[in-house]
């Protein structure tokens, strides 16, 4: 299966998602069982536009980002914008957020939460998390939800993330990983890729690819564990929704 299958699959059911209502509960990351909005709190929801909880997540990586006033950062698949808003939130109208996602329909919907809302640091752009546009050293923190493992190059994803992050930088990425390597037909199964889930690289691979990147002082803040079925058999794999803080030391 060629990289361009997978983005084209992705791409084309995150831009169905974008023209629906708002969800109960996510499409992501197995039949509800690390539902996306129960990562935030009441208070977290309540200070972003409703129609931006879309429950396509499995985090919130906003929530041990640490983020300060005046800082500068980067949501790689901001999707709709939840964790954009709630970043934009924090840092203040002295920070800037960077929105970016290779759906044309998401970005729409974004940036027109965005204006209809009132949010002036908030800048939603159209791109590939494998190519991201937005200069070398630029920002202070990367954050993602549930995306990187859409991609089909993850390895490409992190050393992104790197480049444009300052010295002294953080990356805090949401996202699900595996247990064991998936079997062959779920990883060419391009709809379990646009679940969250045929993408799925195993834990300790996922981790290997952030250091690689060049990050440092990576650790695991959180891990919940879910089971997909891998096919007619209906035998269970184990995948877990992790949130990973790592850092960026050198320039």
């Amino acid at each position: 299966m060629k990289d361009e299958e997978v983005k084209d699959a992705v791409k084309k059911a995150y831009s169905e998602i974008a023209r629906t209502e708002p969800q109960s509960c996510c499409s992501c990351c197995g039949d509800g069982a690390v539902c996306a909005p129960a990562a935030y709190t009441a208070q977290d929801l309540e200070r972003v536009p409703e129609e931006a909880i879309m429950g396509l997540g499995c985090g919130n990586p906003t929530a041990v980002a640490g983020l300060k006033e005046g800082e500068v950062v980067l949501d790689l698949g901001s999707g709709a914008g939840i964790d954009a808003f709630l970043a934009a939130n924090s840092v203040g109208p002295k920070g800037k957020v960077i929105g970016v996602d290779m759906t044309r329909e998401m970005v729409d919907r974004a940036a027109g939460l965005a204006r209809a809302n009132g949010y002036q640091n908030i800048d939603f752009r159209l791109g590939e998390i494998e190519n991201v546009p937005v200069e070398n050293s630029a920002v202070d923190v990367v954050i993602s939800n549930c995306v990187v493992n859409l991609s089909p190059d993850k390895a490409g994803v992190f050393r992104e993330a790197y480049r444009v992050l300052r010295p002294q930088g953080r990356l805090i990425v949401s996202d699900v990983v595996s247990e064991k390597t998936l079997p062959a037909a779920l990883r060419q199964d391009l709809d379990a890729w646009a679940a969250c889930v045929g993408g799925a690289l195993k834990r300790e691979e996922y981790l290997a690819a952030i250091e690689q990147a060049g990050f440092t002082d990576l650790r695991v803040t959180s891990e919940r564990e879910f089971y997909v079925e891998t096919g007619p058999d209906q035998e269970m794999a184990r995948l877990m929704s992790i949130t990973v803080e790592a850092h960026k030391v050198d320039g």
